[in-house]
């Protein structure tokens, strides 16, 4: 299936420059959508991986952790910006390839040892998936897998990731 032709492209946002990739048309279509969900599930249950968790970055994070979390019978854990959770928290902050961000987790999500899939849906700089590993590390999980719908290849966020085994459904060259 070509995903690329079911992602619009919206130039100069959410700043002048930014070519972003609206991952709401794929999401409207049931069979792309169900697709990218089976191709991310059999990637690692053809190799026989399993995790005790599933973490996602907010917000379009969620949309695809909490159906993978679902799907390899594995606890969902949300990370959000400040102030979003109602528990303790730790947090970790960040650059982005357009600004300065935090990531914060409930201080009780991960259990040390624990085995964490990070999903995101997307990887440019890589500065969300190194925080939200840091995260997960700082809590005691052990980061096994980062998975991602879009890989913008051109900003080098793997490089950021160096160590991690990452795995990205489709990859742009900006």
């Amino acid at each position: 299936m070509d995903l690329k032709s079911k992602i619009r492209t919206v130039p100069d946002f959410p700043k002048k420059g930014i070519l972003f990739y609206d991952i709401t048309t794929l999401l409207n279509d049931a069979k792309a959508f169900r697709y990218c969900i089976n191709q991310m599930v059999n990637h690692y249950l053809s190799k026989d991986l399993h995790f005790d968790k599933v973490v996602s970055a907010e917000s379009r994070g969620f949309i695809f952790g909490s159906i993978l979390a679902y799907e390899m019978h594995a606890g969902f854990v949300p990370i959000r910006k400040p102030g979003k959770l109602p528990y303790k928290t730790l947090s970790h902050s960040y650059e982005l390839e357009y600004g300065n961000d935090t990531l914060e987790i409930h201080e009780d999500a991960i259990q040390p040892g624990e085995k964490v899939l990070f999903v995101d849906d997307l990887l440019a700089t890589g500065g969300t998936a190194q925080a939200a590993c840091r995260l997960i590390e700082k809590l005691g999980g052990e980061v096994a897998n980062l998975t991602f719908l879009i890989e913008l290849t051109n900003l080098k966020g793997r490089e950021k990731l160096k160590g991690y085994d990452i795995f990205s459904l489709i990859q742009y060259e900006e």
